[in-house]
């Protein structure tokens, strides 16, 4: 673009020639065009190295700032997603990313070109004509506000734009992951009102953007012809005045014809910088996020556990003013089963939470072998924890990719041992690919008890001392329970097992079952001495079996 510059100059060079014409000097002719041509090849390649060159570092920069904005949403703690909308993650990763990408490339593709051209045609305009551009420019001010006027009013518009899209997205993710959820109420009727309020509310947005558009172009574009008007008034008395020559003016307006292009281009780029400096704003807010579960810069990997857990006078609560557990003491046994029952709100899942650091006590410790598991980095604690839980997470891959998942290489054969011990090794032959098969969005092309295996297998594929089973069976037919409990009985062999259950019959094996209340154990003992006692376990367990319960297998 800058080579625009020298557009006025060939606007004199094409009066000369056509001068040259006119007395038939073809060599002259020549010489000039063949000098024409050089400059317009020149140019030519010249714009071609300076799109692939801005294209590829826009993208790169853009590429860079996903991957570190992704990384960073990786480190922050469980808290801040059970509070967020994915939806709005989903877009400032995609939409706002790409935007400032594409302000990036306008920078210098567009706005730095655009600038020097102003500035080589400012000093052209001056060296031509200082008092006739200095006329000429007293309008510039008035313009220079109004854009900036313009572009506050804009930043802010798709500030509120941005974030109404945001919402729109979160939305439609919310309502295509629970569709079943939504067949079965007969809602369509309901989310089609709910998505078209927000894509309402999306469209008023936009259209404000718009519309603030549409009210500067014409505005700064009337200031720009006024100027126009004035300056052929301007240059007919400075002709008169001998102070310029027609073809001089003739070059003058040529380049006050191509000053009207950078400063459109420099409008345009104005605006669309504020739009980008609010996608700016919305990613440096994540950027700006601190996870409230952080890892010790002197921490150090984890050894090899025996699996003895210790939960040692703890205070937690999700808010520091709701507090679930005071003062909580527990020690669990290396290859002890622990059974965690009780009512729902008890806080059996937010004490099992605490193992893998999820979250972190306001006051006490957990200690895994007598080390406080906030003194050991994430990986090696978390490594040496396996979870089974009640809603399997499958990702989209293949069946070997999400048994041995977190692994970017991983043996087949063992894979396939950890299926084998799961009783997934059976189902996943029969299918088309076998371990290769194709797992749909959140597996849904697999049977809950199928899931449910898979999971086990991943866990069994970790090998990990500490096992989480939270309400493992919960969900499950009775064959595919039948199944899956063969495969845990497997996977708690020579482990420290803590299971969450509200079925009681999947907790009577267990060396110690423990009845939580309100962050309490209020009940510690086997199966049979509980219901011998005739507490609360042996109510539950009553409601349950009916109540002949000592008629029930033990």
């Amino acid at each position: 673009m800058g080579f625009v510059s020298v557009w006025p100059w060939l606007a004199k060079l094409a009066g000369e020639m056509a001068v040259l014409i006119g007395l038939g000097d073809v060599g002259a002719i020549a010489r000039l065009t063949f000098i024409v041509v050089l400059v317009f090849l020149f140019q030519k390649l010249m714009q071609f190295g300076q799109d692939s060159l801005m294209a590829k570092g826009a993208l790169d920069i853009a590429l860079n700032l996903r991957r570190s904005t992704y990384r960073h949403l990786q480190r922050l703690s469980l808290d801040y997603f059970n509070h967020t909308q994915t939806g709005d993650l989903s877009y400032r990763l995609t939409e706002d990313i790409d935007r400032i990408g594409e302000v990036v490339n306008k920078f210098f593709h567009d706005f730095i070109p655009s600038s020097l051209q102003l500035l080589v045609l400012l000093g052209y305009m001056v060296y031509l004509n200082w008092q006739l551009t200095l006329s000429t420019l007293i309008i510039a001010p008035l313009i220079t506000l109004l854009i900036g006027w313009f572009g506050e009013r804009m930043r802010g518009i798709s500030l509120k734009s941005q974030s109404q899209s945001s919402e729109l997205s979160a939305l439609m993710i919310e309502v295509f992951n629970g569709i079943r959820l939504v067949q079965a109420f007969a809602a369509e009727d309901y989310t089609t009102d709910r998505f078209s309020r927000e894509a309402i509310r999306h469209r008023q947005s936009k259209y404000r953007l718009e519309q603030l558009k549409a009210v500067q172009f014409p505005v700064v574009g009337f200031l720009e012809a006024v100027s126009f008007l004035v300056l052929l008034l301007l240059g007919g008395w400075q002709i008169s005045l001998n102070n310029l020559t027609a073809a001089g003016f003739v070059s003058y307006i040529t380049a006050v014809a191509l000053l009207i292009d950078p400063i459109g281009h420099l409008t345009s780029n104005y605006n669309e910088f504020k739009q980008g400096e609010a996608s700016i704003d919305r990613i440096f807010e994540l950027l700006a996020l601190r996870p409230t579960v952080w890892e010790d810069p002197a921490a150090k990997p984890l050894p090899p556990i025996t699996g003895h857990l210790e939960f040692r006078h703890l205070s937690f609560g999700y808010q520091l003013d709701q507090l679930i557990f005071q003062d909580f003491n527990l020690v669990v046994a290396p290859g002890e089963m622990v059974a965690l029952v009780g009512s729902s709100g008890a806080g059996k899942t937010s004490l099992v939470n605490l193992i893998p650091r999820f979250y972190d006590p306001y006051a006490g410790a957990v200690l895994i072998d007598g080390v406080d598991i906030r003194h050991v980095t994430l990986q090696s604690l978390r490594q040496q924890i396996g979870i089974v839980p009640q809603e399997t997470i499958l990702f989209s891959g293949t069946i070997a990719q999400n048994i041995a998942f977190g692994q970017s290489q991983f043996d087949l054969s063992a894979v396939q041992w950890a299926a084998e011990a799961a009783n997934a090794h059976q189902f996943i032959s029969s299918l088309p690919q076998g371990y290769d098969t194709w797992v749909g969005e959140r597996g849904v092309n697999l049977s809950g008890g199928q899931r449910q295996r898979l999971a086990i297998a991943r866990a069994v594929l970790l090998n990990p001392r500490i096992l989480i089973l939270d309400e493992a069976t919960s969900s499950l037919d009775s064959e595919s329970e039948v199944l899956v409990q063969q495969a845990l009985e497997r996977l708690m062999k020579n482990r420290t097992v803590l299971i969450i259950a509200h079925r009681l019959a999947t907790v009577r094996r267990s060396d110690r079952i423990l009845v939580m209340e309100r962050g309490e154990i209020i009940e510690s003992g086997t199966h049979h001495q509980l219901l011998a006692s005739g507490g609360r376990y042996a109510s539950f367990y009553a409601r349950q079996w009916g109540n002949d319960s000592l008629s029930q297998p033990n």
